[in-house]
Order: structure tokens, then C-alpha cells, then sequence
């Protein structure tokens, strides 16, 4: 029989993604990309074992992983998981016409941790699932690929780096611009000086998302099995507003935007920086365009100041998409001799102090970084190598479970800060707040009785 018109498709972005892949690495030898080396990926392409892998949450942005994973020539998707009968059987079929098999059905996503041939889970659930789910996994021997955030608040976090140590198993972050080579090399390029000393960073994350309305109490509908999406979260009342996406917005399972994108931007500024736990924070904002069920700020700036004399800032905008240095998102470093401009791609530019262009590295591939789904299939499947990767050679991920909570803890200090009177001084140490009780009080959340994770 020949070919579909899908069939060829799916062949041609194999294609696609594996030269991306090979290409960009062979363009990044020399340390641009941390833990990596062409000789590594030879080994990876050259392997005859494949990574079996389960999937849990497989509705938009986990089933864009699933369709990224399925493509990945060293990869089989054995599971897929996933509270809606509906988005778990568009993506069974999606990976079946890819991977020409199909993965088992396993809607409770503990049944396939049960399975020995599970080597990794990929977690794309809601964000008061991510830590949950992935301490179950990481019991259950597994290694996890964890979408960011990795944790719904900081002590969450901090169960999840003690996890890895505990188990031992590879723990990586979805913050997957760590592994787009030219950001990569960017970061580099201010980390050896070429703006002189970086001293401040500014993120940004713009947007134009529509209200979401005042939901109404309304029958779990046939298809979702509601009680466990709620999972380790107190149990609430149904809502025909929330499912599949609004719950980003409200602080019982979601954590705001500066967590569901702005921690791409941290996480780069961290790491171009060179910091990693701040000595205060401070935050401002608040719903402002409409009036609707939105808990979480749609207008936010959050700063952070480090004890190696530098500070960053952060600013969200969901709700009014004009854009900061012509891109919606992005982020630039202010240094001694200039700045550098990373911009929503796999692109930077750099600048002297008289705002002269004297860099422009182009972007490789095409990116639409408000695209919730799917933004950069090609250049995220270099960090889904990386993942294979360490767990092949056991050596630490791009985007390792620690620096993964790091980041992940600068927006959550931002949005405490929030939340409990707009400032916070932490101890730069631990990134534990200091002297301030309701602040404290955010830490951690509430759970279901029984649900508790627990390393």
C-alpha cells in the first residue's frame, strides 16, 4: 500500500527534525551546549535501543510532546494517559500514525507506572500535577520529562530535588529555550564578557487572551473523569469555565502567567546572570482589563535583586500584546559595554553602549512563541535528545530537577510577594523567605486527605 498524504508528513518532519537536530549540534561543538557533543548524539542516532516512554496529559501542549516524542527515531511511546477520553484518543491515533504502533490506554497514569517497560514518563498535566505526579514517578523508577513549571509552589519544589537524589533517576525541565543553540550561545556570549559585566536583566511575556467569564456550576461532563484531574487538589465544585486551559488563572490549581511562560524568561536571565536564590523580591499588578473568575494577575512586573550586585525584572501582559524590542517575548541583558538581546527565537543580537548593532544571529527555524500548543517542534526535540541522553550516559541534564526549581521559585516568590503585600526578603542561601508569616503561609498548599506527596 503506498503512502498517505499523512504518512509522508510525518516522514518529512522526522526528517526535518532529525537535521535540525544533527545540524545545530554540529554547529554547537565546543561547549555551547552544556553536557552535549556531536560524538554523543552519534551514539544517540546509532543506538539500536529505544526509549520506551509513557505520556500523562496528552490534551494541547501534551499532545504536541506526544507528537515530538513519537518522532524522535530512539523513542516508542508504549502509554498514553489522560483524565479526557477525548484527548486521549486523538492522541493515541496521532502516535499510532506516526510510530506505525499504538501505545496502550492507561487513563490513570499510576496504572502505567506500574508497567516495567515504562523507562520515562513525560508529565504534561495541569501544574498541581507536575510535582505530584512526577515523585510518583521518580518511586516507580522511572525518569521524568517535566513541563515547566515544575512545581505548583516552592515546597513541591524542593520535594522534587529531593526525590532525584533519593532515586537517582534523570528529572528534566521543559524549559527547553536551554537547549535552542543560539540562545544557548547567547547566554554564553554575555557569561565570557562580551557586554562587559551583565548587571541587569529584563523578560517580558505579552499576550492577548480574552475573558474567560463567570463559570456556572454544571454536571462533570461524560468524557472527564473530573475527581482524579483534581488529584492532589482539595476537591472543588465543577465549572464549565475551567477545562481545559482557564485553570492556569486561578491560583487553586494554576499559578498565573509568570509561571506559565515567565519562567522561560527567569530561567534565562538566572542563568545569564549567573545567580541562583535572590535577597529580595518585589511584585506589583493585578486583573485589570476584565472582570471575570481570573485570580492571577493579567498585568505584572516582578524584580529580584541578587547578592552579587545584579537584579532582574520581569514583566507580564496577558491581556494587551504590544510588544517590548519588537518581539512579544524576549529577553535582554544590560552590561558595562552593551546589551544583548535574546528575542522570541532561536535569535540575538548584540549592542554597544550607543545603541549600534554590532551582532545579528539569526533565527534557524521559524518560532511562534504564542502559540500555546506548539511553538518549536525542531528546536525542542534537541532537548528531548538531551533527555535520552543522560538517561543513556547518566550525566546531568541541560535542565536539570535543581536549576529546574530555581527558576521555578523566582516566579514563585514573585507571585507570593504578590499576593502577601508586594515585598519579600529571602535568604539568599536557600531561597527561603525570611520574617514575614504570611508570606510563609503561601509555601506550600493544602491537599486532598490522602494525596499528600511524599518523598
Amino acid at each position: 500500500m503506498k503512502n498517505t498524504v499523512s504518512d509522508r508528513s510525518d516522514d518529512s518532519r522526522r526528517g526535518f527534525i532529525r537535521k535540525a537536530i544533527t545540524g545545530t549540534v554540529m554547529a554547537s561543538v565546543g561547549g555551547v551546549l552544556p553536557s552535549f557533543s556531536a560524538r554523543s548524539y552519534a551514539r544517540i542516532w546509532g543506538a539500536n535501543e529505544k526509549v520506551r516512554v509513557g505520556m500523562m496529559g496528552v490534551n494541547s501542549r501534551g499532545l504536541a510532546l506526544s507528537e515530538n516524542y513519537a518522532l524522535q527515531p530512539n523513542c516508542e511511546i508504549i502509554s498514553v494517559s489522560d483524565v479526557d477520553t477525548r484527548a486521549a484518543d486523538k492522541c493515541l491515533a496521532t502516535v499510532e500514525r506516526i510510530q506505525k504502533s499504538k501505545p496502550k490506554n492507561q487513563p490513570d497514569f499510576r496504572k502505567a507506572l506500574e508497567d516495567k517497560d515504562v523507562d520515562a514518563m513525560v508529565i504534561a498535566a495541569p501544574d498541581h500535577w507536575h510535582a505530584p505526579a512526577a515523585i510518583l514517578a521518580s518511586k516507580a523508577g522511572k525518569h521524568v520529562y517535566l513541563e515547566k513549571p515544575c512545581s505548583h509552589n516552592p515546597h513541591e519544589g524542593e520535594l522534587l530535588v529531593a526525590a532525584a537524589k533519593k532515586y537517582k533517576n534523570v528529572i528534566q525541565m521543559g524549559n527547553q529555550r536551554r537547549s535552542w543553540p543560539n540562545v544557548a550561545r547567547a547566554i554564553h556570549e554575555v557569561q565570557n564578557g562580551v557586554i562587559g559585566r551583565p548587571y541587569f536583566a529584563k523578560g517580558w511575556y505579552t499576550n492577548n487572551r480574552a475573558s474567560i467569564g463567570i463559570g456556572n456550576v454544571v454536571p462533570v461532563p461524560s468524557w472527564l473523569n473530573y475527581d482524579l484531574w483534581q488529584g492532589p487538589a482539595p476537591r472543588r465544585a465543577y465549572k464549565d469555565n475551567l477545562i481545559h486551559y482557564n485553570w492556569h488563572w486561578l491560583w487553586h490549581w494554576g499559578t498565573g502567567e509568570a509561571l506559565n511562560n515567565g519562567t522561560h524568561m527567569l530561567d534565562l536571565m538566572r542563568w545569564g546572570l549567573g545567580v541562583e536564590y535572590p535577597t529580595k523580591v518585589t511584585s506589583s499588578g493585578g486583573r485589570y482589563r476584565y472582570k471575570d473568575d481570573w485570580e492571577a494577575p493579567d498585568t505584572q512586573v516582578i524584580s529580584l535583586e541578587f547578592a552579587n550586585n545584579t537584579a532582574m525584572t520581569w514583566e507580564g501582559r496577558s491581556c494587551n500584546g504590544r510588544t517590548v524590542e519588537g518581539t512579544s517575548v524576549g529577553v535582554i541583558f544590560y552590561g558595562d559595554t552593551g546589551s544583548v538581546l535574546i528575542e522570541s527565537g532561536n535569535s540575538y543580537k548584540i549592542f554597544d553602549l550607543e545603541n549600534k548593532l554590532v551582532k545579528d544571529v539569526k533565527n534557524d527555524l521559524q518560532i511562534d512563541a504564542r502559540n500555546k500548543m506548539n511553538p518549536s517542534q525542531a528546536l525542542d526535540a534537541i532537548h528531548i535528545q538531551n533527555f535520552f541522553d543522560c538517561i543513556k550516559t547518566g550525566k546531568t541534564p541541560t535542565s536539570d530537577i535543581i536549576g529546574g526549581h530555581q527558576s521555578t521559585l523566582l516566579c514563585q516568590l514573585g507571585n507570593i510577594a504578590l499576593r502577601s503585600g508586594g515585598m519579600l526578603t529571602i535568604d539568599p542561601a536557600y531561597g527561603h523567605i525570611k520574617d514575614n508569616k504570611e508570606a510563609q503561609k503561601l509555601w506550600q498548599r493544602e491537599y486532598q486527605k490522602g494525596w499528600e506527596p511524599t518523598v
